[in-house]
């Protein structure tokens, strides 16, 4: 459970420590669920500095990191087929890692995923449920779960 903003902005903070030197994370949620709050997180925490916008109209931001290559920031919530993909020339050289919002809407054209998060309201707060899709993934979640106290071991290894 993430019981307020502070909550998710430190569970992006942890994803962001542990994360493998490549990922591809896919995450879903409702409008307003927190996707793109926990992505500003990791962005933050990975040192990136100036205005982190929202990716609803242009689809992607990319992010140069201080440690090289580039965090891209995708909202596919607007595209109509995956196919459109193909025109925001993604082939994927620079990104290091990959923050997908609505990837169902891009299925087939991404790539593989490494963790898919699922976050959902909750009350007055949100939860959030982490599954490992690559051995990457679930070393990840390995090295997430020894970060947090025991009460936040919320990941699972599918």
């Amino acid at each position: 459970l993430l019981a307020d903003a502070a909550a998710t902005d430190a569970l992006g903070e942890a994803l962001a420590r542990t994360r493998p030197p490549s990922a591809v994370v896919l995450l879903h949620g409702d409008l307003g669920a927190g996707k793109s709050s926990l992505a500003r997180a990791m962005l933050r925490a990975l040192g990136v500095r100036g205005p982190i916008r929202s990716p609803t109209y242009t689809l992607v931001e990319r992010y140069p990191l201080p440690e090289g290559g580039e965090a891209w920031h995708m909202d596919l919530y607007r595209i109509g087929d995956p196919g459109e993909l193909e025109f925001l020339g993604l082939d994927g050289g620079e990104a290091v890692l990959w923050l997908v919002e609505w990837p169902q809407r891009g299925a087939g054209a991404l790539p593989t995923a490494d963790l898919e998060v699922w976050l959902d309201h909750a009350g007055n707060g949100r939860s959030a449920r982490l599954e490992a899709r690559s051995d990457a993934g679930s070393a990840w979640l390995r090295r997430l779960n020894g970060a947090l106290p025991a009460e936040g071991a919320l990941a699972s290894h599918s």
